[in-house]
């Protein structure tokens, strides 16, 4: 390629798409290369059948799990906008003390070379880029911020408001789940949103959603300097003789070699994928992968240990968008745990074919109006608990060059124990006492490896160079002109949803990336 760009950006995920947008008003040549193409907007977006039995959106991709000795699919998306296309929309701070230290029953969560208030403006700016509709002071966890929320929060329908009213009879703290939906409650008529029930886990076929594309990619391409090339797989880093600088991105682009240039280079792959990227970019400078001088480029895989579970109301639950509540009691200790156990969230709302997809063995012989039944009065929670970093939790390449992602839980007592509390506390909130399921819509295999949709951790950012491969900024500390801003930055993965933060620290280091360009 004779082009020659100031910034090449590789994904156009939660990371790549928002520096995008941060960078296009400076006039600086921006290169997007995506591996996928623009999700297409069709009727099969709404579709249950579609996305969860027949998983019309998930890459064809196959990794390898040493442990299991097997190949399985993982719950990747390959589009413009990247995972944000089907993510649910929960936009969360982590919390202030996740920035340090902080001792699980299990492990140890390790402080990050940033404190939450270098990271509080950031949020700021990108809790407004992707409309976040939420409420303060209503969580005692949260954060301390520096500006109300953008939009006001999404109201609850009654049933989810009845669960608000029990928990806070109860001395809990619910509170309005952050969400960036482009949604007008004020004014229906001319809203985008429409609160519909295929929301969490499904693409959004009105843009409705805050995602990457509609959020990142698309405002970016609004200025001419801001270049986009789909179906584009990087597949090497070159450097200079020196190792010190990246010369030249080598992708695959319409069945050919092609080689791009630019000043800056930012990858934003994907935790697995930007650590594949920097190990089949080994060179005799980099003999053991693109700036992995210190060995931990693929370590330290995080995703979160979480469980979609079920429970089934006394009354019918005929809520429709269920996504507007969560609580944090449980966040830093139990009543009897004295440890951090994680956030409690509601998740997208069960619908009878949700099940033959999930359970095809468990539902073959269920007749269809026992489903309806199970559908109609569920409540669904997401709980989520920290994984904590494991140095042997990491990817490596096969020797075809494939994902080996070898995995073990590193904070299951913590995990149990919010499972533990959540069922303890039915009876009191309208439930029926001893039936909280685990559903898995969001695991399409049994594997637990597969859902890595908050997958982090990879590339981990740091002060010392013998201990991580990013320095505060998130530039390469062996090259001068190397980023990276997914989640791979990640040194540790809180208990919180990860778009927001990497959104935000997407937004910092295009900071960083300007001042360096001048």
């Amino acid at each position: 390629m004779s082009e020659h760009y100031d910034v090449i950006v590789i994904g156009t995920g939660a990371g790549g798409g928002t520096l995008a947008r941060h960078l296009a008003p400076s006039g600086k040549r921006v290169l997007l290369l995506e591996r996928g193409d623009w999700l297409p907007r069709e009727p099969e977006n709404w579709s249950t059948v579609d996305v969860f039995v027949d998983g019309r959106y998930i890459s064809p991709d196959s990794w390898y799990d040493p442990k299991a000795k097997s190949f399985f699919q993982p719950q990747v998306h390959y589009f413009v906008g990247g995972a944000t296309k089907l993510y649910g929309a929960a936009l969360y701070r982590m919390r202030e003390q996740d920035f340090g230290e902080l001792r699980h029953h299990d492990g140890l969560s390790p402080a990050w070379p940033i404190s939450y208030q270098d990271m509080e403006p950031y949020y700021t700016t990108a809790e407004t880029m992707y409309q976040v509709h939420g409420a303060r002071g209503e969580d005692p966890t949260e954060p301390p911020a520096s500006a109300p929320y953008p939009y006001p929060a999404v109201s609850h329908e009654p049933r989810i408001q009845q669960l608000s009213d029990d928990l806070a009879a109860e001395g809990f703290h619910p509170f309005h789940a952050p969400c960036g939906i482009r949604v007008n409650e004020a004014d229906l008529p001319y809203s985008i949103c429409v609160k519909c029930g295929a929301c969490d886990g499904f693409p959004c076929p009105l843009h409705a959603k805050s995602d990457a594309e509609v959020a990142g990619v698309r405002p970016a391409l609004e200025h001419a300097n801001v270049t986009l090339v789909r179906n584009a797989r990087v597949v090497k880093l070159e450097t200079n003789p020196a190792g010190t600088a990246v010369t030249q991105v080598v992708a695959e682009h319409d069945g050919e070699t092609v080689r791009y240039q630019g000043d800056i280079v930012v990858v934003s792959c994907g935790a697995a994928n930007s650590a594949k990227l920097l190990l089949a970019s080994a060179s005799d400078k980099h003999p053991n992968g693109l700036a992995n001088r210190s060995d931990q480029v693929g370590r330290n895989f995080m995703y979160h240990d979480s469980q979609a579970v079920l429970a089934l109301s006394k009354e019918p639950n005929p809520t429709v968008f269920q996504k507007t509540l969560a609580f944090n009691d449980f966040y830093f200790r139990g009543p009897d745990f004295d440890y951090p156990m994680g956030n409690i969230q509601m998740i997208g709302k069960s619908q009878a074919a949700m099940f033959r997809g999930e359970k095809p063995l468990e539902t073959k012989f269920a007749p269809n109006w026992a489903l309806r039944d199970v559908a109609e009065h569920a409540v669904d929670f997401w709980l989520s608990t920290e994984d904590l970093p494991l140095p042997d939790n990491r990817v490596t390449l096969g020797p075809d060059g494939g994902v080996h992602l070898a995995y073990t839980p590193s904070n299951p007592t913590a995990a149990k124990q919010l499972f533990q509390q959540l069922h303890s506390m039915l009876a009191s909130l309208r439930m029926q006492p001893g039936h909280l399921a685990h559903r898995f819509a969001y695991l399409k295999t049994d594997i637990p490896v597969a859902g890595c949709a908050h997958q982090a951790g990879t590339v981990r950012f740091g002060s010392d160079p013998a201990t991580s491969v990013l320095n505060p900024d998130c530039r390469a500390h062996e090259l001068d002109n190397l980023y990276v801003v997914d989640t791979s930055f990640f040194p540790s993965i809180s208990a919180v949803n990860p778009a927001l933060t990497a959104m935000a620290n997407a937004v910092r280091v295009g900071d960083r990336i300007l001042e360096q360009l001048g």
